[in-house]
């Protein structure tokens, strides 16, 4: 089988396409004849590493948490999935040393999840990091449901920073179909057009006019939970238009590490800041998000391309370097890797 390795980080140059034997799935676990390769911001920087010279995990590593494919063989033990059946995967290269920029690769069998026939490879592929991480953003709050299912959000103003993006995009999805109504900030009028593809009932260019007074026009009484891509930059905005008893939940630091926060003016919202890191969530919320996120696939709910509010951008196995960089240079959309 065709595989893509690297042995050292930096970057995407140091990835290159090997030959090899596919391995055989042991006890528990599944092999998956990968279609699509999904690419996230979390695989290039893997790639590169935390700081020059830095060590990997394993002598050698195979790039990408994301994708979908074909069920290919199964291990003793695996129940509930058979030789065959189209699947979606996550984590598949967490704390692992291969994941799913190859022709075959073996997960353990609560890491692969069955694609509805609803779903397209490109959608199975696209969902694992973004997705599951959106879910956990809108089950955080105190007030609100661990859940997600038509009508759990119903009443309930969801506030989606950077709905432009791969999480943004999935978290105005799955708030829509919950029942909730969403306000998205963007940055320009292109990434207007797909926040609203994906759904989002209000945008807001930040870039214009006055963020708070827009938002609060649209939500009086404040908004109820905020999907907090840069929180460095937006705390202030947040504070300003949430209602008492909200929940910010923050996923990334795009704009800065250091938050600075106003006791005073925190204490009197009751406001709750929820940070949310994919790879530290307990298996419990993983089976969770994985449960609704497929469901919501089934009901048409979530899906990708341009006409969803994420553009699509291909390449071949033996160009994985290209589509790391494609990612590495904020290409807006999704980018997959065409292995099967």
């Amino acid at each position: 089988m065709r595989a893509v390795v690297f042995s050292e980080t930096g970057p995407a140059s140091v990835l290159h396409l090997v030959d090899r034997d596919g391995a055989e799935p042991g006890a528990g676990e599944v092999r998956v004849r990968v279609v699509r390769s999904g690419v996230n911001p979390t695989d290039w920087k893997t790639r590169r590493g935390a700081s020059p010279g830095q060590g990997l995990a394993f002598p050698e590593m195979v790039p990408n948490q994301d994708g979908s494919g074909v069920v290919d063989a199964v291990g003793s033990g695996v129940d509930g999935l058979a030789v065959g059946d189209r699947v979606w995967v996550m984590l598949a290269a967490h704390q692992r040393r291969t994941g799913t920029a190859q022709e075959l690769t073996v997960l353990p069998q609560e890491r692969v999840f069955p694609l509805p026939d609803e779903a397209s490879f490109d959608l199975g592929a696209s969902i694992g990091v973004p997705a599951v991480t959106a879910h956990r953003a809108l089950t955080t709050s105190e007030d609100g449901p661990d859940r997600l299912s038509p009508g759990a959000l119903d009443g309930t103003t969801v506030l989606v920073a950077g709905g432009a993006g791969a999480v943004g995009n999935a978290a105005i999805q799955l708030a829509v179909w919950a029942g909730a109504t969403v306000i998205s900030t963007v940055s320009s009028d292109e990434k207007a057009a797909l926040a609203r593809a994906a759904g989002a009932q209000h945008v807001v260019n930040y870039r214009q006019g006055d963020t708070a007074a827009s938002i609060r026009e649209i939500a009086p009484d404040g908004v109820d939970l905020v999907v907090e891509v840069a929180p460095a930059q937006n705390i202030p905005l947040d504070l300003a238009v949430v209602r008492p008893r909200a929940c910010v939940a923050i996923y990334a630091n795009n704009g800065g590490d250091q938050v600075t926060l106003n006791v005073r003016e925190t204490f009197s919202l009751n406001v709750r800041f929820q940070f949310v890191l994919l790879y530290s969530l307990g298996a419990r919320a993983l089976l969770a998000a994985a449960e609704d996120v497929t469901a919501a696939m089934r009901d048409g709910a979530l899906d990708v391309g341009a006409e969803s509010g994420v553009p699509l951008h291909h390449y071949p196995l033996d160009r994985a370097a290209d589509a790391h960089q494609a990612v590495e240079d904020e290409t807006v959309g999704k980018v997959l890797i065409d292995v099967g």
